[in-house]
């Protein structure tokens, strides 16, 4: 999270025609149903690291938000329309962003993120950093408002020796009515110590309002610098039965954590599926990554655990493709990886910054990334949505987008998109490049990207 400050977005409502197929990609994809593409911010800036929810109670309700500095964004009418909410960053700080957000059963939304004035040495962000830490802020009218003063989940105060620094934190609830835990409210991140980088779990059982001492969950530690070897990425999902399985990235693949008592203990971490280097170079940006997401279809018939999924990109084919690997024991065992993306293998182009996503009402898994198939160059790439219906086994991909964006010089697009699926309704949000000319600063072209979010609708389920 190396972010300038930013200034507040003015409240705006977007609205979204109908996507159209202006140029048709080659190799051709269909066009993902009932696609809709808007941009809701209304001039290019340094914009990135997105993440989405939607209502529980109704799809059409989501919320999105993403940074710098921190913003949201909320719709009620499935997607047609956005309105960026005002008040949302924290104003005591200089810079706030890694933002995520869930929504509970009563429609209210939380957003966590991180706070800060200063970060400590490039990629060894231990030494040298300054005040900061983890908070959550509620919006109990599902993201129109938000209230005032955050609740801090941790917090450093001053500059001290070996000052830690925390990093891409992640919210998830359970919103399983039958669960133990219902409400819970979870957040996970990576700290970076001097020596080590860990993560820790806080957890909140009063709609968010007070968050529980940090706690470390990784059971081996990672490497002090987020070059390739820290514990990063946390993730989680909640079970029908109330079941946290909480994942992250080490250099070796992914690593889980289970809880069976609502957050209060975890079973000792292991790795369950090793995957290739998931920080890697990428042509025309600064860095790409693969990190892991995890998700649950929590219904019945999907097995007694439910059906775990999760979600990368690595280059063991050379060019970096997205896989997927699903558990039906709880994360006991996992099958072999499946290939996502539907190109030929080894042909050269990249797909990549994948998020996952499963709608709990029907099954179905969802899989948004970056994706250059259609570009000879490697450099171009549109936004590929891929669904799987039989449990994982195979994807069948949509374009989502129709034209590509150009990378301007080194593109920083951050470290992760969103995606959010129920009742049959998709949102995914990622940044864009602008496709103008970067406004330079201090003698040089600065982050210059839009937000876009996309809709699908699969009719029937």
């Amino acid at each position: 999270m190396r972010r300038p400050l930013l200034a507040s977005l003015p409240a705006l409502l977007l609205s979204a025609a109908p996507l159209r197929a202006q140029q048709p990609a080659s190799p051709a994809l269909p066009l993902v149903p009932g696609a809709y593409v808007v941009t809701v911010t209304p001039a290019p800036g340094p914009y990135t690291e997105p993440s989405i929810a939607i209502d529980p109670r109704d799809p059409r309700h989501a919320v999105g938000v993403f940074q710098n500095n921190v913003h949201a964004a909320w719709t009620v009418d499935g997607g047609h329309t956005w309105t960026l909410a005002e008040g949302v960053e924290p104003p005591n700080y200089r810079v706030s962003g890694d933002v995520a957000v869930a929504m509970d059963l009563h429609g209210h939304a939380f957003l966590c993120s991180l706070a800060f004035d200063h970060t400590g040495l490039n990629s060894y962000w231990a030494i040298g950093g300054t005040r900061g830490g983890v908070f959550v802020r509620r919006s109990l009218d599902g993201g129109r408002t938000w209230e005032t003063k955050p609740a801090i989940v941790i917090e450093h105060p001053g500059t001290t020796p070996g000052l830690k620094w925390e990093d891409k934190p992640y919210i998830v609830a359970d919103n399983n009515p039958h669960s133990p835990f219902a409400g819970h409210l979870y957040v996970g991140w990576t700290e970076f110590q001097i020596d080590r980088t860990v993560i820790l779990f806080s957890r909140s059982t009063d709609d968010g309002k007070s968050w529980s001492k940090p706690f470390e969950i990784s059971t081996q530690p990672g490497m002090p610098r987020d070059d390739n070897g820290a514990l990063v990425a946390f993730d989680a999902t909640v079970g029908a039965d109330g079941t946290l399985y909480a994942s992250w990235n080490d250099r070796k693949g992914i690593v889980l954590a289970v809880s069976h008592d609502g957050g209060r203990t975890f079973d000792p971490s292991r790795l369950v599926v090793p995957t290739g280097p998931m920080y890697f170079n990428i042509a025309s940006f600064s860095r790409g990554n693969g990190f892991q997401e995890i998700a649950i279809d929590p219904r019945p018939n999907a097995g007694r655990h439910g059906r775990l999924y999760v979600a990368w990109g690595d280059y063991r084919n050379g060019d970096i493709d997205i896989f997927s690997a699903t558990s039906v024991d709880g994360g006991m065992t996992w099958t072999p990886p499946v290939r996502v993306n539907s190109d030929p293998v080894h042909d050269g182009r990249d797909q990549f910054m994948q998020w996952l996503a499963v709608d709990p009402t029907n099954g179905a898994a969802y899989v948004m990334f970056y994706d250059r198939r259609a570009d000879t160059t490697n450099i171009r790439p549109l936004v590929t949505l891929a669904r799987s219906t039989d449990g994982g086994r195979r994807y069948v991909n949509y374009t989502w987008t129709t034209q590509p964006f150009d990378p301007r010089g080194e593109s920083f697009l951050g470290d992760y998109t969103g995606l959010a699926a129920s009742g049959g309704r998709v949102y995914g949000i990622w940044p864009e490049e602008a496709q103008m000319p970067a406004p330079m600063e201090h003698g040089r072209q600065v982050r210059n990207s839009v937000m876009r979010i996309g809709v699908a609708y699969f009719s029937g389920h």
